[in-house]
């Protein structure tokens, strides 16, 4: 049976496929040429980029990028989940992961504006909003995770030996904070929200992102269902307790707990409210299912997030055999939150269940612990399976899709005991 999430994003895809909807920004030559190289049915794969070397700094990153907490790959920054042990429930800012398109723009809170506008406000006006203006509306603070749809995409290729293109992150493309900000809910109805209105587009203050062959995209935007605006979306300016830092959004973002965080804008200026269906190249050649599990059109645009499991352990770890190791990780879920978890240390003959350290909550992560005495020296397979409040667990293998989204398979950790 369809979710109503899911329902709606179809139907929004017919209408862009049939011309009924606006491709905001882009050209529709354009935009079936890009649909094309994502990696329609017949399409080549193409190959997995590689990762760039670890070091203290990334381009267009402000925050130290210590080697102990995170791997630099290119324009971005994954935290080393390793550094997540004993950190608490809550991802510290200094070691929250970094995904920019292009650069971390720093802009002045005192400058700042965000404006509202388009046909689906009533009157069809643009209503401007300072942060102070956000401010003085009723504060709402929520823990939720951001993690980036890519996230565990070298596992295709290291595990099923597959091709995918994109950012090779492992699994540390993901963090849990405490955001406060104002439900944009709120702020919609603040601006004089229509009935006309059926999506919400809101639209970073980053620059312009070029692809690889020289097409202007513009700035990241992706449109979100009214339905799904009005409900736990929120537009933050702490993160854990602190002014949004510049990486991670300063001086206000979007939050959609739960979905992939492109959904998450960063540095938004302007959030367009249309009474049409409105597209970007976020919601179709990026962020959708393409391949040959898939339809030939690619899949309706990706919302909720996925299931997965990590050890707070860096893969190839060395540990004292003979010797009894209390092993930790973390386990999330967009579906739901985690009631489950299954670990194996002998690369999946042996099953036994983790001790879970959270109660299961919605649009977070479970912290886990087992004990282990590796019997001999030698290289051993950990695994570690999660099951969500929805009944979905993890899976062997994930189905192929060319851009290398949504990994949810059990990942094989290797260590070394000595």
């Amino acid at each position: 049976m369809q979710t109503p999430e899911s329902s709606y994003d179809r139907r929004r895809l017919r209408q862009w496929l049939s011309g009924e909807a606006r491709a905001d920004g882009v050209s529709r030559r354009d935009m079936l040429r890009l649909l094309a190289a994502a990696g329609l049915a017949g399409a080549a794969p193409v190959a997995l980029s590689t990762p760039a070397a670890a070091g203290p700094t990334a381009p267009g990153i402000v925050k130290p990028l210590p080697e102990d907490l995170f791997t630099v790959r290119g324009t971005n920054a994954e935290t080393r989940f390793a550094a997540l042990a004993g950190t608490g429930y809550h991802t510290p800012n200094d070691r929250f992961f970094v995904r920019n398109h292009t650069s971390t723009p720093l802009l002045d809170a005192a400058d700042w504006k965000l404006t509202v506008w388009g046909d689906g406000l009533n009157g069809n006006r643009a209503v401007d909003f300072s942060l102070a203006d956000l401010k003085r509306l009723p504060s709402v603070t929520h823990s939720a995770f951001v993690e980036c749809a890519g996230n565990g995409r070298s596992h295709f290729t290291s595990q099923q030996g597959q091709e995918v293109s994109g950012t090779a992150w492992t699994l540390g493309a993901i963090g849990v904070a405490r955001w406060r900000g104002v439900r944009l809910a709120d702020v919609l109805k603040r601006a004089g929200l229509g009935r006309r209105a059926v999506d919400v587009l809101p639209r970073g203050l980053d620059d312009d992102y070029v692809t690889a062959d020289g097409t202007n995209l513009g700035r990241v935007r992706r449109p979100l269902p009214l339905s799904k605006a009005l409900d736990d979306v929120l537009l933050a300016y702490e993160m854990n307790g602190a002014p949004l830092p510049p990486d991670h959004g300063h001086p206000v973002r979007v939050l959609v707990p739960s979905w992939v965080g492109i959904a998450s804008v960063k540095w938004v200026g302007d959030i367009q409210v249309s009474a049409r269906p409105l597209y970007s190249p976020w919601n179709t050649d990026f962020y959708r299912l393409f391949g040959d599990a898939h339809p030939q059109n690619g899949s309706a645009p990706l919302t909720r997030q996925t299931i997965k499991s990590a050890w707070e352990l860096d893969a190839g770890a060395n540990l004292t055999a003979g010797v009894t190791h209390r092993l930790t990780g973390r386990s999330w879920s967009g579906a739901g939150g985690v009631v489950r978890v299954d670990v194996s240390t002998d690369g999946g003959t042996r099953w036994s269940t983790a001790r879970l350290h959270d109660a299961p909550r919605r649009d977070g992560w479970v912290r886990w612990s087992t004990p282990w005495r590796p019997p001999s020296p030698g290289i051993y397979t950990l695994l570690a399976r999660a099951t969500d409040t929805t009944g979905r667990t993890q899976p062997d293998a994930t189905v192929h899709n060319t851009q290398g989204y949504l990994f949810d398979a059990v990942v094989r950790h290797a260590v070394n005991a000595m």
